[in-house]
C-alpha cells in the first residue's frame, strides 16, 4: 500500500510553495470524487495531496454589488446549490452544479474541481461558458485569468501551469432580460455522466435575440463553445424557427465519438433535441419565466 502525504495550507502563497516543491508529483484536492478514485486506480500519481478547502479564497461565494458571481474553486456544490441567492440570480448554473452527482457527491465535489478535471462530459463546463465566466488562476508568476470556454485542451488536460491552481470562477452579472438554461441526456440514473449537454444563454431585446451562447458536452475533445449560434440568433425572433437555426449549427459544430453510452449518430441527434431545449428554456427564463422551478 502506498503512504500520499497530506497539507492543508491556509493561504494561495502557501499552496503554490507546495505546488512548486513537489511539480507534478503534487495534487490540489477540493473535493476529491474524482481525484481521489484517479489516484486509487494508480489513473495519476502522486506524493501529497494539498487540501484548498481551508484557503479562504478557495471556499467562498459571493454576489458581488454589480451582481457578479465569485465561486471558490473549492466551494461544494451543496453550498451552491443551497444558497438562495445564488439560484435566483443564476438559476442556469444550478440547472447543472445540482446535477453533479448524488447527495453525498454534492457534499464534496466542487465545480472548481469539475472544471479541472477536464472531462469532454463535464456538467458544469458548459452552463459555465454560457455564463461567460473567468477562471482566476494563481501561481509562482502570480495571477492570471482565462476564459472557461479555453480552459479545456484536451480531455483531462487543461492551460493550468505547473506549480498554478484554480482560486475562484468570475461569474458577470446576467444582463436585463437574459435567462440561461442547462439540461443533458443519460442512459439511466445508474450511469450518471452525460451522453449530451447543452447550455444556453439567451438576451432579448423585447421579442428579438440581441445576443446568445451555445455550449455543448460530451461531443468533442473538449466542452464547446458553438460561437456560431450566437453569430447566426442575433436580431432573430425568439421562435421556434430560430431555434432550429441554432440547433441545426450546434449539430455541424459537433464531432461526438461513438462508446458504450451512444453512438456518434445519436449524438448528433441530441445535440439537435438539446439545443432547442436549452434555447426555448433560456428564452422563457429571460421572459421572466420559471423551467424546473427556478
Amino acid at each position: 500500500m502506498r503512504s500520499i502525504k497530506y497539507a492543508a495550507p491556509t493561504t494561495i502563497d502557501d499552496a503554490v510553495a507546495l505546488l512548486q516543491e513537489y511539480g507534478d508529483k503534487a495534487r490540489i484536492l477540493a473535493g476529491g470524487t474524482d481525484l481521489i478514485v484517479q489516484v486509487r486506480e494508480y489513473a495519476l500519481h502522486a506524493e501529497i495531496m494539498i487540501d484548498g478547502k481551508g484557503i479562504e479564497e478557495l471556499a467562498q461565494i459571493e454576489i458581488g454589488a454589480d451582481g457578479s458571481l465569485i465561486l471558490g474553486a473549492a466551494a461544494p456544490c451543496y453550498h451552491i446549490t443551497g444558497n438562495p441567492s445564488v439560484v435566483s440570480a443564476f438559476p442556469g448554473l444550478i440547472d447543472a452544479v445540482s446535477i453533479i452527482g448524488g447527495t453525498a457527491i454534492q457534499g464534496r465535489a466542487s465545480v472548481g474541481g469539475n472544471l479541472c478535471n477536464s472531462g469532454p462530459a463535464g456538467d458544469s463546463i458548459p452552463a459555465l461558458i454560457v455564463h461567460n465566466a473567468i477562471a482566476n488562476l494563481a501561481g509562482p508568476e502570480g495571477q492570471r485569468s482565462v476564459a472557461v470556454e479555453n480552459f479545456c485542451t484536451s480531455p483531462g488536460q487543461n492551460v493550468l501551469r505547473s506549480g498554478e491552481l484554480l482560486v475562484s470562477l468570475t461569474l458577470p452579472a446576467m444582463p436585463e432580460l437574459s435567462g440561461a438554461h442547462y439540461l443533458r441526456f443519460i442512459p439511466r440514473n445508474e450511469m450518471d455522466i452525460a451522453v449530451v449537454g447543452a447550455g444556453a444563454m439567451v438576451s432579448l431585446d423585447g421579442d428579438t435575440i440581441q445576443s446568445a451562447r451555445v455550449a455543448l458536452g460530451a461531443v468533442a475533445p473538449t466542452p464547446l463553445y458553438v460561437q456560431a449560434v450566437g453569430e447566426a440568433l442575433a436580431g432573430k425572433p425568439a421562435t421556434e424557427e430560430t431555434f432550429e437555426i441554432g440547433s441545426a449549427i450546434a449539430q455541424d459544430a459537433a464531432h461526438p465519438i461513438t462508446d458504450m453510452r451512444g453512438t456518434a449518430e445519436f449524438r448528433k441527434h441530441l445535440v439537435g433535441v438539446l439545443t432547442r431545449r436549452a434555447l426555448r428554456g433560456a428564452v422563457k427564463r429571460a421572459r421572466g419565466g420559471t423551467v424546473n422551478g427556478r
